[in-house]
């Protein structure tokens, strides 16, 4: 069977690029302006709140993870926020890697990673799309096994612990995505794949991306009426099925053109387009540059 979101993921390749152990006591706030690298925080211990922008603040708890795929401006803090002029004070340093907000005296109130991962894939954007803005996953046991297995590896000082962190948030990373369907992703599609009627419409899609699809077609696989399938699709995975299709089909189009391995008419084919021209024009469109100049470059 199809899984898009294995596609989706595969195709954007997604590892850790750099992590920190944060603590933090009393009374603390921070704030991060959009950078647009995929951010992610695991709660270790305690509790803090994070506000995301365009979502409201949520409280995160032990074990809880957030993953972030295309950097928005958020705000850490104490459950019990700071006056704004206090937000943003530098940390103190406690050990290689580590930080420490607030209060220094005694033990921190919470405790968690938090840091950068990346998608290697050149098209990053592109697949980012598809995804939730803000994933947030609590409750999830599998997810709270690994939690753990950070959590132990963060406080231990063994040989290679960073390599193995590293490997531990990549499988951590994957894990949420994949939970996120059960829980509070915000619209992608991950969400359209936890939904059993569009999800059926999602794989039949994926299965065979070079169809000629209509609105149609899909609200038949998804055994709804045109304009019900239509609207749910569109408020769930967020943008609408045929904007979907072109984005999922640009992204196949960029990867077998930076594989080198068939002619522009090939891949015009195995992605649903009659002709090379017709099928130049579409991409020069969405991607900026023709697909003979693209492959030259990649």
């Amino acid at each position: 069977m199809i899984d898009p979101l294995a596609e989706v993921v595969g195709l954007l390749r997604p590892g850790m690029r750099f992590a920190k152990l944060v603590g933090a006591a009393g009374r603390w706030g921070v704030r991060r302006t959009e950078t647009g690298q995929p951010s992610y925080c695991l709660v270790l211990d305690g509790a803090c709140r994070m506000a995301v922008a365009g979502t409201d603040a949520v409280t995160l708890e032990p074990g809880d993870f957030v993953l972030i795929p295309a950097m928005q401006d958020f705000s850490m803090s104490s459950l019990r926020p700071p006056p704004a002029r206090d937000f943003d004070k530098p940390p103190a340093h406690v050990a290689p890697g580590e930080v420490r907000h607030g209060t220094g005296d005694g033990p921190p109130d919470v405790r968690f990673l938090i840091g950068h991962c990346e998608f290697a894939s050149p098209d990053a954007a592109l697949l980012v799309a598809l995804l939730p803005r803000v994933v947030h996953v609590r409750g999830e046991p599998r997810l709270a096994t690994l939690a753990q297995l950070v959590n132990d590896e963060a406080r231990a000082q063994r040989p290679a612990r960073d390599v193995v962190l590293a490997h531990l948030l990549e499988v951590l990373l994957i894990e949420a995505l994949r939970g996120a369907a059960s829980t509070q992703a915000s619209p992608g599609l991950v969400r359209g794949l936890a939904d059993a009627r569009l999800a059926h419409a999602l794989r039949a899609l994926h299965a065979a991306p070079a169809r000629a699809w209509t609105v149609a077609d899909l609200a038949r696989e998804a055994a709804l009426s045109r304009s019900a399938f239509f609207e749910r699709f569109s408020r769930t995975v967020g943008v609408a099925p045929m904007a979907y299709l072109l984005t999922w089909r640009m992204a196949l189009a960029q990867d077998l053109l930076r594989r080198g391995t068939a002619s522009i008419a090939d891949v015009a084919e195995r992605v649903g387009y009659s002709s090379a021209s017709t099928f130049t024009v579409a991409f020069a469109r969405h991607v900026g540059q023709p697909p003979a100049r693209y492959a030259r470059a990649a």
